[in-house]
């Protein structure tokens, strides 16, 4: 018995998207343990550190798995769009990282994850014209990016000083 197409796919799909969700924090030195990270003021709603590391593996495993399914459908050119769509978005994602924790400009990265959110909006809108299930699993990564989003904000706002390091 042979597995479905997607699920294929998504064995290389789902641990290459965590991959490089991984390798971007590490790369920025992105989380709790970061030193100029640690001094800034976080808005009351800010989650415990740990909470950010289940999330975005639950997220990225969801992303893996969405673009499977998308890819395991007949080649066509929404099926090429959509996938560049969600290239481009992951691309401008693990880019946030390296603006925020690696070269500390808060309000440049504010504005960024509103475009990975429009990006990733546009991807579910392509996903869905393709496949039932894809842009249901990237609803909670709309859902984490607009919640995201307001926590950058905030950060941005409560800490006016916290300048680039050169």
């Amino acid at each position: 018995m042979s597995l479905p197409r997607s699920l294929r796919i998504a064995i290389l799909t789902v641990p290459g998207v965590m991959l490089l969700g991984s390798l971007s924090g590490v790369v920025a030195g992105s989380g709790e343990t970061n030193p100029w990270f640690a001094t800034l003021v976080k808005p009351a709603l800010y989650p415990p550190g740990f909470v950010f590391g289940i999330v975005w593996t639950l997220l990225y495993a969801l992303m893996g798995i969405a673009i499977a399914r998308v890819l395991a459908c007949p080649p066509e050119r929404d099926r090429q769009r959509a996938a560049l769509l969600f290239a481009a978005q992951l691309v401008l994602n693990l880019l946030w990282s390296t603006l925020f924790f690696k070269l500390h400009l808060l309000g440049p990265s504010f504005a960024l994850i509103l475009v990975i959110l429009a990006a990733a909006l546009a991807t579910t809108l392509a996903f869905a014209r393709l496949d039932r299930i894809a842009p249901w699993l990237l609803v909670p990564y709309l859902a984490w990016l607009c919640f995201a989003a307001g926590l950058a904000f905030r950060i941005w706002r409560l800490n006016p000083g916290a300048a680039p390091p050169y």
